[in-house]
Protein backbone atom coordinates (compact mmCIF):
# COMPACT_ATOMS: atom_id res chain seq x y z
CA UNK A 1 0.00 0.00 0.00
CA UNK A 2 1.37 3.19 -0.94
CA UNK A 3 1.27 6.86 0.83
CA UNK A 4 -1.33 7.80 -1.54
CA UNK A 5 -3.98 5.03 -0.33
CA UNK A 6 -2.91 5.76 3.19
CA UNK A 7 -3.97 8.94 3.08
CA UNK A 8 -7.09 8.51 1.12
CA UNK A 9 -8.14 6.07 4.49
CA UNK A 10 -7.30 8.82 6.85
CA UNK A 11 -9.35 11.09 4.99
CA UNK A 12 -12.65 9.20 4.95
CA UNK A 13 -12.09 7.61 9.03
CA UNK A 14 -11.87 11.52 9.58
CA UNK A 15 -15.26 12.08 7.69
CA UNK A 16 -16.51 9.60 9.28
CA UNK A 17 -15.43 10.38 12.76
CA UNK A 18 -17.38 14.14 12.19
CA UNK A 19 -20.32 13.03 10.89
CA UNK A 20 -20.85 10.58 13.83
CA UNK A 21 -19.77 13.25 16.78
CA UNK A 22 -22.38 15.48 14.78
CA UNK A 23 -25.56 14.43 16.68
CA UNK A 24 -23.85 14.52 20.22
CA UNK A 25 -22.95 18.00 19.51
CA UNK A 26 -26.70 18.87 18.93
CA UNK A 27 -27.94 16.69 21.99
CA UNK A 28 -25.84 18.47 24.10
CA UNK A 29 -26.28 21.73 22.63
CA UNK A 30 -30.57 20.96 23.65
CA UNK A 31 -29.69 20.26 26.62
CA UNK A 32 -28.03 23.31 27.62
CA UNK A 33 -30.73 25.54 25.90
CA UNK A 34 -33.61 23.91 28.40
CA UNK A 35 -34.83 26.81 30.96
CA UNK A 36 -33.96 25.82 34.17
CA UNK A 37 -36.57 26.80 36.84
CA UNK A 38 -35.75 29.57 39.13
CA UNK A 39 -35.36 28.62 42.66
CA UNK A 40 -34.39 30.57 45.55
CA UNK A 41 -31.80 29.87 48.04
CA UNK A 42 -32.04 29.51 51.68
CA UNK A 43 -33.10 31.80 53.69
CA UNK A 44 -34.82 34.09 51.11
CA UNK A 45 -39.13 32.34 50.19
CA UNK A 46 -40.44 35.29 48.12
CA UNK A 47 -38.73 37.42 45.73
CA UNK A 48 -40.66 40.26 43.51
CA UNK A 49 -38.82 43.01 41.34
CA UNK A 50 -40.85 46.27 40.54
CA UNK A 51 -39.41 48.92 38.73
CA UNK A 52 -41.33 52.41 39.12
CA UNK A 53 -39.17 54.43 36.40
CA UNK A 54 -35.74 53.72 34.83
CA UNK A 55 -32.87 53.25 37.35
CA UNK A 56 -35.48 53.07 39.95
CA UNK A 57 -36.15 49.77 41.46
CA UNK A 58 -37.49 48.09 44.55
CA UNK A 59 -36.62 44.16 45.30
CA UNK A 60 -39.28 42.51 47.87
CA UNK A 61 -38.24 39.54 49.38
CA UNK A 62 -39.02 37.67 52.46
CA UNK A 63 -36.53 35.54 54.41
CA UNK A 64 -36.38 33.46 57.27
CA UNK A 65 -33.92 29.97 57.16
CA UNK A 66 -36.33 27.08 59.11
CA UNK A 67 -39.68 29.43 59.36
CA UNK A 68 -42.49 27.29 58.65
CA UNK A 69 -44.45 30.23 56.43
CA UNK A 70 -43.70 33.26 58.49
CA UNK A 71 -40.38 34.88 58.81
CA UNK A 72 -39.69 38.88 57.81
CA UNK A 73 -39.78 40.89 54.69
CA UNK A 74 -37.32 43.45 53.40
CA UNK A 75 -37.64 45.98 50.61
CA UNK A 76 -34.80 46.97 48.91
CA UNK A 77 -34.94 50.35 47.35
CA UNK A 78 -32.23 50.68 44.41
CA UNK A 79 -31.64 54.52 42.78
CA UNK A 80 -28.59 54.09 40.39
CA UNK A 81 -29.21 57.76 39.31
CA UNK A 82 -29.62 59.24 42.56
CA UNK A 83 -26.84 56.57 43.82
CA UNK A 84 -29.41 55.68 46.79
CA UNK A 85 -29.99 52.21 48.46
CA UNK A 86 -32.33 51.91 51.07
CA UNK A 87 -33.90 48.78 53.24
CA UNK A 88 -37.29 48.09 55.40
CA UNK A 89 -38.33 45.63 56.90
CA UNK A 90 -40.64 44.36 59.06
CA UNK A 91 -42.13 40.68 60.36
CA UNK A 92 -44.45 38.07 59.02
CA UNK A 93 -46.84 35.62 60.35
CA UNK A 94 -47.95 34.30 56.56
CA UNK A 95 -45.76 33.77 53.69
CA UNK A 96 -46.57 37.19 51.05
CA UNK A 97 -48.94 36.38 48.44
CA UNK A 98 -48.38 38.90 45.89
CA UNK A 99 -46.98 42.60 45.84
CA UNK A 100 -48.57 45.66 44.12
CA UNK A 101 -47.25 48.86 42.82
CA UNK A 102 -49.62 52.20 43.00
CA UNK A 103 -50.19 55.53 43.06
CA UNK A 104 -53.04 56.18 45.42
CA UNK A 105 -53.05 59.73 45.68
CA UNK A 106 -51.67 60.35 42.58
CA UNK A 107 -48.76 62.54 43.65
CA UNK A 108 -45.90 60.75 41.71
CA UNK A 109 -44.53 59.16 44.87
CA UNK A 110 -45.01 55.24 44.44
CA UNK A 111 -46.89 52.53 47.30
CA UNK A 112 -45.37 49.32 47.86
CA UNK A 113 -48.48 46.66 48.61
CA UNK A 114 -47.22 43.45 50.68
CA UNK A 115 -49.96 41.10 50.61
CA UNK A 116 -49.36 37.96 53.29
CA UNK A 117 -51.50 35.83 54.72
CA UNK A 118 -52.30 35.79 58.56
CA UNK A 119 -52.36 33.34 61.67
CA UNK A 120 -55.27 35.83 62.96
CA UNK A 121 -58.62 34.15 61.54
CA UNK A 122 -60.40 37.44 62.18
CA UNK A 123 -58.54 38.82 59.66
CA UNK A 124 -56.73 36.42 57.15
CA UNK A 125 -54.61 38.38 55.55
CA UNK A 126 -52.11 41.49 56.30
CA UNK A 127 -51.45 43.81 54.27
CA UNK A 128 -48.04 46.53 54.51
CA UNK A 129 -47.99 49.53 52.46
CA UNK A 130 -45.20 51.90 52.03
CA UNK A 131 -45.07 55.41 50.39
CA UNK A 132 -41.58 56.34 49.35
CA UNK A 133 -40.97 59.70 48.89
CA UNK A 134 -37.28 59.89 47.42
CA UNK A 135 -35.38 57.29 50.12
CA UNK A 136 -38.01 58.29 52.81
CA UNK A 137 -40.44 55.41 53.20
CA UNK A 138 -43.44 56.15 54.84
CA UNK A 139 -45.72 53.48 56.72
CA UNK A 140 -49.75 53.49 55.73
CA UNK A 141 -51.85 52.06 58.45
CA UNK A 142 -54.35 49.46 56.90
CA UNK A 143 -57.83 50.03 57.85
CA UNK A 144 -59.74 46.58 59.19
CA UNK A 145 -62.83 45.64 57.92
CA UNK A 146 -66.40 46.84 60.06
CA UNK A 147 -68.52 44.55 61.80
CA UNK A 148 -70.69 44.75 58.52
CA UNK A 149 -67.69 44.56 56.25
CA UNK A 150 -66.77 41.12 57.91
CA UNK A 151 -69.56 39.84 58.26
CA UNK A 152 -69.10 36.23 55.94
CA UNK A 153 -65.54 37.48 55.64
CA UNK A 154 -63.09 33.68 55.69
CA UNK A 155 -60.15 35.36 53.89
CA UNK A 156 -59.57 34.06 50.09
CA UNK A 157 -58.66 37.66 49.04
CA UNK A 158 -58.45 39.36 46.01
CA UNK A 159 -56.31 42.74 45.80
CA UNK A 160 -55.58 44.76 42.43
CA UNK A 161 -55.29 48.40 41.63
CA UNK A 162 -57.36 50.21 39.38
CA UNK A 163 -57.81 53.85 38.29
CA UNK A 164 -55.85 54.83 41.49
CA UNK A 165 -57.64 53.07 43.80
CA UNK A 166 -56.69 49.41 45.63
CA UNK A 167 -59.78 46.90 45.62
CA UNK A 168 -60.46 44.04 47.47
CA UNK A 169 -62.64 41.24 46.85
CA UNK A 170 -63.45 38.34 48.69
CA UNK A 171 -66.41 35.50 48.68
CA UNK A 172 -69.15 35.64 51.06
CA UNK A 173 -69.58 32.93 53.01
CA UNK A 174 -72.81 31.31 54.95
CA UNK A 175 -73.11 29.27 57.94
CA UNK A 176 -71.19 29.47 61.12
CA UNK A 177 -67.18 27.96 62.20
CA UNK A 178 -66.27 25.01 60.31
CA UNK A 179 -69.57 24.24 58.54
CA UNK A 180 -69.39 27.87 56.86
CA UNK A 181 -69.38 27.79 53.06
CA UNK A 182 -69.23 30.34 50.07
CA UNK A 183 -72.34 31.68 49.08
CA UNK A 184 -73.31 33.50 45.66
CA UNK A 185 -72.26 36.94 46.23
CA UNK A 186 -68.97 38.47 46.19
CA UNK A 187 -67.83 41.80 48.28
CA UNK A 188 -65.96 44.65 46.61
CA UNK A 189 -64.11 47.06 48.77
CA UNK A 190 -62.22 50.13 47.44
CA UNK A 191 -59.31 51.74 49.48
CA UNK A 192 -58.23 55.15 48.49
CA UNK A 193 -55.97 57.38 50.08
CA UNK A 194 -55.62 60.99 51.16
CA UNK A 195 -53.10 62.51 52.76
CA UNK A 196 -51.38 59.64 54.53
CA UNK A 197 -54.46 57.61 55.75
CA UNK A 198 -56.15 55.28 54.42
CA UNK A 199 -60.51 54.73 53.74
CA UNK A 200 -62.27 51.78 52.70
CA UNK A 201 -66.18 51.67 51.52
CA UNK A 202 -67.88 48.81 50.09
CA UNK A 203 -68.73 49.31 46.38
CA UNK A 204 -72.93 48.83 46.45
CA UNK A 205 -74.36 45.98 47.56
CA UNK A 206 -72.38 42.31 47.34
CA UNK A 207 -72.61 41.19 43.51
CA UNK A 208 -73.24 37.93 42.58
CA UNK A 209 -70.69 35.06 42.19
CA UNK A 210 -69.69 33.45 38.67
CA UNK A 211 -72.78 31.35 39.11
CA UNK A 212 -74.67 34.43 39.15
CA UNK A 213 -76.73 33.45 41.73
CA UNK A 214 -78.18 30.09 40.16
CA UNK A 215 -78.03 28.76 43.92
CA UNK A 216 -80.38 30.33 44.96
CA UNK A 217 -82.49 31.29 42.30
CA UNK A 218 -83.00 26.81 42.15
CA UNK A 219 -83.97 27.02 45.96
CA UNK A 220 -86.76 29.74 45.01
CA UNK A 221 -87.94 27.56 42.03
CA UNK A 222 -87.86 24.31 44.27
CA UNK A 223 -89.86 25.67 46.73
CA UNK A 224 -93.16 24.07 47.01
CA UNK A 225 -95.94 26.40 46.22
CA UNK A 226 -98.85 27.06 48.91
CA UNK A 227 -102.62 25.73 48.72
CA UNK A 228 -104.31 29.29 48.93
CA UNK A 229 -106.78 28.28 46.41
CA UNK A 230 -108.10 25.13 47.63
CA UNK A 231 -108.54 26.67 51.26
CA UNK A 232 -110.26 29.25 49.91
CA UNK A 233 -112.61 26.49 48.03
CA UNK A 234 -113.15 24.88 51.35
CA UNK A 235 -113.93 28.24 52.64
CA UNK A 236 -116.67 28.79 50.13
CA UNK A 237 -117.98 25.35 50.81
CA UNK A 238 -118.08 25.69 54.25
CA UNK A 239 -119.99 29.17 54.18
CA UNK A 240 -122.34 27.98 51.51
CA UNK A 241 -123.39 24.98 53.89
CA UNK A 242 -124.06 27.38 56.52
CA UNK A 243 -125.88 29.40 54.35
CA UNK A 244 -128.45 26.72 53.54
CA UNK A 245 -128.90 25.50 56.70
CA UNK A 246 -129.62 28.95 57.92
CA UNK A 247 -132.45 28.67 55.06
CA UNK A 248 -133.23 25.34 56.04
CA UNK A 249 -133.89 26.87 60.03
CA UNK A 250 -135.75 29.75 58.77
CA UNK A 251 -138.11 27.62 56.27
CA UNK A 252 -138.86 25.31 59.47
CA UNK A 253 -139.39 28.72 61.65
CA UNK A 254 -142.01 29.87 58.99
CA UNK A 255 -143.41 26.87 58.52
CA UNK A 256 -144.10 26.62 62.35
CA UNK A 257 -145.43 29.75 62.62
CA UNK A 258 -147.82 29.26 59.83
CA UNK A 259 -149.10 25.95 61.72
CA UNK A 260 -149.54 27.76 65.10
CA UNK A 261 -151.87 30.74 63.43
CA UNK A 262 -154.00 27.76 61.72
CA UNK A 263 -154.45 26.47 64.69
CA UNK A 264 -155.64 29.72 66.60
CA UNK A 265 -158.17 30.22 63.55
CA UNK A 266 -159.76 26.69 64.18
CA UNK A 267 -160.20 27.45 68.20
CA UNK A 268 -161.87 30.58 67.01
CA UNK A 269 -163.91 29.32 65.04
CA UNK A 270 -164.97 26.19 67.43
Amino acid sequence: MNIRSVLILLAVAFCFAACSDEPNKQSAAAVIQKPLRKTLEEPFKFHKMVEVAPGRYYDILSWGRGAKGGGAYMILRSDSAEQQYNTVNGDLEGPIQDVLNADLDVDGNPEIIIQAKTIDTNRFTNVFIYEYQGDRANKLEFPRLTVSQRKGFRGNDKFYVKNDTLFRSFPVFEGEGAAAKPGSETRLIAYTLHGSSLSAKQISKDKPSEDGGKTKQAAVENKPKQSTPEKKTEAKSSSRKSHTSSKRKESSKTKSKKQESSHKKRRHKG
